[in-house]
């Protein structure tokens, strides 16, 4: 399984999590969290900044990690740790507009993106699991 850039005939195919819509919207979200996190507000509680920026990350690599797995039953699992810990990040975020760090409309924008990320995720699950079925 290759993680780059393959040419297939005039065409470019992308291998791995790297191919993978779902982690494409995680990691774009994750730089948003990391560029967001940076204003001087997040400064006044380290502790917050730091477990927002960790659920991201988290939610990255273990779509990644799954897609790295040999089976689908690891897979899933660590699909189902992704999805755990966006729901970490959306807690975080609100807690971080409840107290003033974030404003309702980036924190709404946050919260869209979180959902679609969710049913993705979602989705992706459901396929690894009706393919472990039929195995």
């Amino acid at each position: 399984m290759g993680y780059g850039v393959v040419g297939c005939g005039g065409m470019t195919e992308v291998k791995g999590f790297r191919g993978l819509k779902v982690w494409n919207k995680t990691k774009d979200l994750a730089v948003k969290i990391y560029k967001i996190t940076n204003d001087k507000s997040f400064n006044r509680d380290f502790s917050l900044k730091e477990q927002i920026r960790k659920s991201a990350i988290s939610v990255v690599s273990n779509i990644a990690e799954a897609e790295g797995r040999e089976t689908n039953k690891d897979k899933i699992k660590f699909l189902f740790i992704a999805k755990g810990s966006l729901s970490e990040l959306q807690a975080q975020l609100q807690i971080a507009y409840e107290i003033g760090f974030i404003s309702i409309g980036l924190y709404s924008s946050f919260n869209s993106e979180i959902e679609e990320i969710a049913n993705m995720l979602g989705a992706l699950i459901k396929v690894r699991k009706s393919s472990n079925e039929k195995k």
